[in-house]
């Protein structure tokens, strides 16, 4: 017919291509007459590589094979190619290179082994080894060549050669374990019955995809996600799934790619070669102890560095920083925190070493007893049973026991979307079913940090909120006060697994949430037990909670999901929580994340011991304290206007990081500090770091070289998907800058470092600890509540115009407000007293600030701004002698 025709015609035409191909190839010019072996390869200027194909038991014999037999290199070539030999069980079989199958199988894909011929009892032996060494470790066998579970900063998969140790003459085979299923399939044309239980063995686990087995199982921990026992590398290789078809069609149509091969005349008059026995003296290699034993390799403890604390009573918070480049999270050991996106503050934060409560936090209220707690210490202060925080690269995790019920809150940043993920597992191991009310909260900023700290109130002023009860979603996004101003949209929503009662509540108005006069501690809200108020719009102080009701049955665990997310308008954000709305987006959330944290600790060069490094001194860079700093002393001397920064091209805007140095011998000091400054850029942190070159002056300046030449290869160094971050390394001779400068360096630093007194980790772990230290009080102050929850009372006070909590009295000359127990102002109700020179506030609650020339630049003592919380600088706190009772703050 036509069709067989025409299909024989295209044959034909292949088979010509190909013989042309084949013809056309020429290997003589390879071929090193001196050595009679072959180079691997020949640069552009015609110039052999010094190095030599010089093993048997190597996939380069198939090349040697065809060049003898194409007459382009001489057949005595073939027996300069190495035969020594290594012992496995009775036997011995031929060394390679890498000890991998590729090696020892991928020839006879086309070409014989002979029975009985050395090569064919190297192949027999291997295979056995392999299947022997994959047992010891309780994992499938079959490693090879490939690709494992490590990528570049285009998360393209890295590529290696693994192999069995004894087998290989190289060392370190044993640090990595790597199982490549086509390895499995080049063994099935020497063992095809253990092969098919491997391939049913790999095919339980997961290793097949939609186009055949995965390129490879990555088996070495320092690999492998915590809690995992493998990483499926999820990629194809053309080349491997091409060996894969070949193999199992030798073995299905008994050798027919072989006997193809031996059909051509030159073949058949060069195969006597492969007839060659297994001499009787030959060179045995004994493999060293370390490199073949099985153990090794799943024993070795390569787990990922994490950071585990078990309170919160440091001295100063411990940080955590989580990024994808653009939307960044820092989290406290004690929960707090804030969120970023870009140069925008998602949610608001105050620096405060000593409250550490501000951040996004989650509640969670027993209905039935109407005990209150939250996901991590902060806000609530209720001591747990147990807790624990876990800080690894990819993620925090805070656990927590209270009573019956384990809670753990994982948070992870996306790195394909500005989003973040909190997720709380609430375990109840108790006897009974319970119903615990879970409320997320966060205050709003949308605003860049230094304008929301400056003027919190008014910057509260244009934020406005919607709620999308179809897709019960909360949204936030700030009016433009100028036309360059940037857009920006946030989202919130929540994503359960378990039975939920009721529908979901929200609200965004901080006032109505936390109640007049109390603090985020004890929201009235949450305490109280009541709905949530619904309240959306231009409201003045915004925020996103979300409330859901869950039924944790007796011995059960359920699963809420909070999502947040942020983008430049309205449509972006909506499309971007839509895509997070099913229950395994967290699975994969957190799975991209580990991958993106070993992309950029392989990218930086650096281990995850190293990063734990730089989250730890990045926590004394966000909170200022003075385990770090100069004595007080000097920080008083040096002191001075932040202009005095700007002849060094310092801004003095943000943190400064600083470094003394004055012998060469120190410069890893310098080394890990400018690490450190990458990495924290990476991780959306900004500052500035700055080494200060002490060397006494002279000719030789090879100090001053290496550390500019240190700081150059680290500006150029590419960041790719990272959102510009403020910060850089200023490298300065201390001889040619004023003193006034140096000292004014130095008292302004959050950080000083001097390098001669050892690494980054011997400084910190050299940081003394306060005897007593500023921790949290274990249970909350207090709290007023809300104005629309007091009633008028009349209280007998003569008073004009009273209303139940203030009226005129001395003939109108003054105002009293007479609040008692438990009652405050529906709003702050404060007097001022001042000169042009000096002034202070006072509010009817207690509390104040007092300032100099300007109530608003020269502030001696804080003011909050906070018309919710109004939350004192200065407080009077009287205290009875005889039983020990304390007043104050009102």
């Amino acid at each position: 017919t036509d069709s067989a025709d025409d299909l024989r015609r295209r044959l034909a035409a292949i088979e010509a291509t190909a013989r042309a191909m084949a013809d056309a190839m020429q290997f003589g010019f390879l071929f090193d007459g001196e050595r009679r072996l072959l180079s691997i390869g020949c640069a552009a200027d015609g110039a052999l590589d010094s190095n030599r194909y010089d093993l048997l038991a190597s996939e380069a014999r198939l090349a040697s094979f065809v060049a003898i037999a194409k007459n382009d290199i001489p057949a005595r070539h073939w027996f300069r190619l190495g035969r020594s030999v290594t012992p496995i069980g009775r036997g011995a079989a031929l060394i390679s290179w890498s000890g991998s199958m590729f090696e020892y199988l991928m020839p006879s894909l086309v070409m014989r082994a002979p029975a009985g011929s050395l090569l064919e009892q190297t192949n027999r032996l291997i295979v056995q080894r392999q299947i022997r060494y994959g047992a010891g470790l309780g994992i499938p066998w079959g490693i090879s060549e490939s690709a494992y579970n490590a990528r570049d900063l285009e998360l393209t998969y890295q590529y290696s050669n693994f192999g069995v140790p004894g087998l290989g003459l190289k060392r370190g085979l044993s640090e990595n374990t790597v199982v490549a299923p086509y390895a499995t399939a080049l063994a099935a044309m020497v063992d095809p019955e253990r092969a098919t239980r491997n391939f049913e063995r790999l095919n339980a686990i997961g290793a097949r995809g939609r186009y055949g087995f995965h390129e490879a199982l990555d088996y070495t921990r320092s690999r492998i996600p915590e809690g995992a026992e493998v990483a499926i590398v999820r990629a194809y290789m053309a080349h491997h799934q091409g060996m894969t078809i070949v193999a199992l069609a030798n073995v299905l149509l008994d050798g027919r790619m072989r006997a193809r091969f031996h059909a051509e005349p030159g073949i058949q008059a060069t195969e006597l070669l492969l007839q060659e026995r297994a001499p009787r003296d030959v060179s045995m290699i004994h493999p060293r102890a370390e490199e073949v034993s099985t153990a090794a390799p799943l024993a070795s403890p390569g787990l990922p560095d994490v950071r585990r604390l078990h309170g919160t009573d440091d001295p100063t918070p411990q940080t955590h920083l989580l990024s994808n480049g653009r939307y960044s999270v820092m989290i406290t050991g004690a929960g707090s925190g804030y969120s970023r996106w870009r140069d925008m503050a998602v949610t608001r934060w105050r620096e405060d070493a000593t409250r550490d409560d501000t951040g996004s936090y989650i509640f969670l209220r027993d209905v039935a007893s109407g005990t209150v707690w939250s996901a991590g210490f902060q806000p609530s202060g209720v001591e747990p049973q147990a807790y624990e925080v876990t800080l690894a690269e990819d993620r925090a995790e805070f656990t927590r026991t209270d009573g019956a019920i384990t809670t753990t809150l994982e948070i992870v940043v996306s790195p394909e979307d500005d989003v973040e993920v909190r997720r709380l597992s609430i375990a109840n191991s108790g006897h009974r079913d319970r119903e615990i009310e879970v409320t997320s909260y966060s205050e709003l900023a949308l605003a860049p940090p230094a304008a929301d700290a400056s003027h919190q109130t008014f910057s509260k002023l244009f934020v406005q909120t919607e709620y999308l009860a179809k897709r019960s979603m909360l949204l936030a996004t700030r009016r433009k006060r100028a036309p360059d101003e940037p857009d920006i949209w946030a989202a919130h929503h929540a994503v359960v697994d378990g039975s939920v009662s009721g529908e979901p509540e929200i609200e965004t108005d901080r006032a109505r949430f936390l109640g007049r006069g109390r603090e985020v501690g004890s929201p009235l809200a949450v305490s109280d037990g009541r709905r949530l108020s619904g309240t959306v719009g231009t409201v003045l102080d915004p925020v996103f909670a979300l409330r859901y009701r869950l039924n944790v049955a007796a011995g059960t665990t359920a699963r809420v999901d909070f999502w947040t997310g942020v983008a430049p308008s309205r449509d972006a954000v909506l499309d971007l929580l839509d895509k997070h709305r099913e229950a395994n987006s967290f699975t994969r959330a957190a799975t991209l994340a580990w991958t993106q944290a070993q992309v950029q600790l392989r990218h930086l060069g650096i281990d995850s011991a190293d990063a734990a490094l730089f989250q730890r001194l990045a926590g004394h860079v966000i909170y200022a304290d003075a385990s770090l700093r100069p004595p007080s002393s000097a920080i008083r001397d040096g002191i001075g206007p932040q202009s005095g920064l700007w002849t060094q091209r310092i801004s003095g805007d943000i943190p400064i990081v600083m470094l003394r140095i004055d012998a060469m011998e120190d410069i890893a000091v310098a080394r890990q500090l400018i690490h450190a400054h990458e990495y924290w850029q990476l991780k959306g942190l900004a500052a500035d770091l700055v080494i200060l070159n002490e060397r006494a002056a002279s000719y030789v300046q090879d100090l001053q070289g290496a550390l500019e030449t240190l700081a150059r290869v680290s500006q150029s160094r590419p960041r790719p998907g990272t959102h510009d971050v403020r910060g850089a390394v200023f490298v300065l001779r201390a001889d040619l800058i004023p003193e006034q400068t140096r000292r004014l360096l130095s008292a302004v630093a959050r950080v000083v470092l001097a390098a001669r007194r050892g690494g980054l980790a011997d400084q910190l772990d050299q940081v003394r600890k306060t005897a007593e230290t500023a921790g949290f009080a274990s249970s909350p102050a207090k709290r007023l509540p809300a104005a629309e929850a007091l009633g008028s009372t009349d209280d007998g006070h003569e008073l004009e115009f009273f209303n139940g909590l203030g009226g005129f009295g001395s003939r109108g000359t003054e105002y009293v407000t007479v609040l008692g127990p438990e009652r405050s102002t529906p709003a702050p109700w404060i007097n001022v007293i001042a000169n042009p020179h000096f002034g202070f506030q006072v509010a009817a609650d207690g509390g104040g600030f007092t300032w100099s020339l300007n109530s608003r630049e020269h502030q001696l003592t804080p003011w909050s701004n906070d018309p919710v919380t109004d939350r004192p600088g200065e407080v009077l706190y009287v205290r009875d002698e005889e039983t020990g009772e304390v007043w104050g703050p009102t």
